[in-house]
């Protein structure tokens, strides 16, 4: 990685290897087309440098953003990487979506795509490399223009500026120039003493799109001739359409055309009210080939049995058993975690226009390099042809990596030879998910007589992500996101052994904010804390003994330590959970009380270790919005199954956190000279078990299933 504070100087080499492609595309990479041959004029008019930068010679500047937009702040962050190092300011920027290019590609995700908590970490050196680059081309513009030599030239605000104090000219003014020079062989980051954007808090450049209503949203588009469609699935898992009846539906005023398609039958309108009106009165009836009768309780049962028998070792320190046997205390317990939807705030949505010489998709998605490679095969139309549109989000969490809501619409456009939008309704959204896996976990522990664990047990049971996204990521049966968090458990133990038996239910599972942390975290630190008491053990100290090693981790309690030892008011109890995730680590406090029968959480208090940090704001409202999407998580619904179906429909059955359940939140930002972490996923994990343990010390008895119920 880069250390910029030591001012380092990157080589052409080391600026195209950060940029390009593992495999090939070193030139694309790095070199915009126009640049790669000497022999070719650029256009005089504008300057691309790179991939990432456009300079005119009006003044424009435009940054080509490759991630998505979703709530967390990337529009903001990315463009201040890559405005720090070409000296210019925020205002000076415009933003427009990146096309799609292997160039794009997001390393840490394998694709171009947003998730995770990559955006700013696969950026950091990326984006500064590219404004240095534009940077570096335009001081020596200038030097070459007044024949003076570059040492004696500086860049601020989109101005390059000579020693003398008397002479200065505009990157817009320099714009030809520039284009004819040669690329530089080493470009200079700026050490972290003269950043003047990097960490400081920056206002949100999408919030005034947002206020003014003038953020375009996927249900935002609107397109010439376009039309609108819904779809009617069936309910039950696995199930087809056996009989349907369109009479109905097709005489609804509004209502073109009603057919089959392959997620269902599909409704099409001149409007989303006749569209949905016309769904109303369509006729189905389904035929189960599988799952009719599956319900909670029959994949509870299911997982069950995985707690027993075989199951394949990831991890095996020491000899647990002989641990186990030896220790003056054991200790074993059972959890449990259900089935979440993702709940965006938007609900699902999708706009395509397929015609015989192209293809543009506007659609928030997370994933447009997938999006492009699906419409390719349902067109067969070559890649250069289909234009993906990335709008902003309304929510993502991982369920927008997914392409069910894409396929709607570009089968449809494509079959009425119109612009078609797709628009799935809230109950679409909560019945046809790709949800967060239901797991459960079995953990052991031996303690010796000062009441410190010795032995650790774990074994995580439930159905495998990657089967269906990426199998050729497992390994001798282990899917690594399904044990994302108990592998890299900070704690030291003498005797460790972790296990993950695969149990796979009929329920479509995927992304969720957090993935394997979500359940992990839960189980590990809430254990934990049983571990202590049983052991009349301090929850803090105890996880102090076991990271004597990592200093990193006991500077965060370090930081939580004043407000572990405050008073509490009566009738509230204290918890606490470390979670690592994304490069970052999170110590976080949770204070709860018990009124009318209910949890109510009252206040928070995280000390995050992300790295760098790019926009404190920014990571502070991550932060705080990851403890809202725990703390329904943790405290309102759950996805449950009865006959074959999904259960909750709306969000009067899967409630979120309401306004007056908000905690006050305080977040504590540890400085750091590290490569940025990410921050997105790591609150959310926490939660579960700070609030856990805050209900173990206040009522004294551990909870060890989801949503909590008292």
């Amino acid at each position: 990685m880069v250390d910029a504070d030591s001012s380092p100087r990157l080589t052409r080499r080391d600026l195209l290897r950060v940029i390009a492609l593992s495999s090939g595309g070193l030139a694309l990479g790095w070199v915009w087309p126009a640049r790669a041959g000497t022999s070719e004029t650029p256009a005089p008019s504008q300057f691309e440098p790179n991939a990432w930068i456009n300079l005119h010679a009006d003044g424009r500047i435009q940054l080509r953003l490759a991630r998505a937009e979703m709530g967390q702040g990337v529009m903001t962050s990315l463009t201040m990487l890559l405005a720090e190092e070409l000296e210019v300011g925020l205002d000076q920027i415009q933003i427009e979506p990146a096309p799609i290019d292997p160039v794009y590609t997001n390393h840490l995700l394998g694709e171009q795509a947003t998730g995770g908590g990559t955006s700013t970490r696969d950026g950091w050196e990326t984006l500064r490399a590219a404004g240095a680059m534009a940077r570096t081309l335009m001081i020596a513009a200038a030097a070459r223009t007044w024949g003076v030599p570059e040492s004696e030239c500086h860049a601020h605000r989109a101005r390059v500026y000579h020693a003398d104090g008397t002479r200065s000219l505009g990157y817009h003014e320099l714009v030809t120039t520039a284009a004819h020079l040669p690329l530089p062989t080493t470009v200079t980051l700026k050490p972290r003493s003269e950043w003047n954007l990097i960490g400081t808090e920056q206002p949100r450049l999408d919030t005034p799109l947002k206020v003014r209503g003038a953020a375009c949203f996927g249900l935002d588009v609107r397109l010439p001739g376009m039309l609108y469609a819904t779809i009617e699935r069936c309910p039950v898992i696995g199930a087809e359409i056996r009989t349907w009846k369109g009479q109905a539906a097709r005489a609804t005023p509004g209502v073109i055309d009603v057919f089959v398609v392959k997620q269902g039958i599909a409704v099409v309108a001149e409007t989303t009210w006749a569209a949905l009106s016309g769904r109303a009165r369509l006729e189905i009836e389904c035929r189960p080939l599988r799952n009719a009768a599956v319900t909670t309780k029959h994949l509870r049962a299911r997982l069950h049995l995985g707690l027993d028998g075989r199951a394949s070792v990831a991890l095996s320190e020491g000899n647990v058993s002989r641990a186990l046997a030896e220790s003056a205390l054991e200790i074993e317990a059972v959890y449990e975690v259900p089935f979440q939807a993702h709940a965006c705030m938007e609900p699902m949505n999708c706009t395509a226009d397929v015609r015989p010489d192209g293809c543009d998709i506007h659609v928030p998605t997370q994933s447009p390099a997938a999006t492009q490679a699906l419409a390719q095969r349902l067109t067969g139309l070559p890649p250069e042809r289909i234009r993906v549109h990335t709008t902003f989000l309304g929510g993502g969490h991982g369920r927008r990596r997914e392409l069910d809501f894409v396929h709607d619409a570009v089968e449809l456009s494509q079959r009425l030879k119109r612009p078609v939008q797709v628009i799935w309704t809230r109950a679409d959204d909560l019945q046809h998910d790709y949800y967060r896996p239901m797991t459960l976990h079995r953990l052991r522990a031996g303690l010796d007589a000062t009441g410190v664990p010795l032995a650790w047990f774990h074994r995580v049971v439930g159905p495998s992500v990657l089967a269906r996204r990426d199998p050729g990521r497992i390994r001798d049966g282990i899917d690594p996101l399904m044990i994302d968090g108990a592998t890299s458990l900070p704690y030291r133990f003498a005797h460790r052994r972790l296990e993950y038996r695969r149990a796979d239910t009929p329920v479509p599972i995927g992304l969720w904010r957090g993935d394997g942390h979500s359940h992990n975290a839960y189980v590990t630190e809430c254990f934990l804390d049983e571990l202590a008491r049983a052991g009349g053990q301090d929850p803090l100290a105890l996880r102090r003994t076991l990271l004597a090693e990592s200093p990193a981790h006991l500077a965060l309690l370090d930081r939580l330590a004043e407000h572990w030892a405050a008073p509490l008011p009566t009738g509230q109890g204290r918890g606490l959970a470390l979670v690592e995730a994304a490069g970052s680590r999170l110590a976080l406090l949770a204070e709860v009380a018990v009124e009318d029968g209910r949890v109510c959480a009252r206040r928070f208090v995280a000390v995050l270790d992300c790295g760098q940090v790019v926009n404190p704001d920014a990571v502070r409202a991550q932060i705080e919005s990851g403890i809202v999407f725990g703390l329904t998580a943790t405290l309102k619904g759950a996805i449950t199954f009865s006959d074959g179906r999904v259960e909750q429909t709306d969000f009067g059955d899967y409630p979120l956190l309401r306004f007056d359940e908000m905690p006050e939140i305080e977040s504590i930002l540890i400085d750091s000279d590290a490569p940025p972490g990410g921050v997105s996923p790591i609150a959310t994990p926490a939660v579960a078990p700070a609030v856990a343990n805050a209900l173990l010390a206040l009522l004294g008895r551990p909870f060890r299933s989801l949503p909590i119920r008292l």
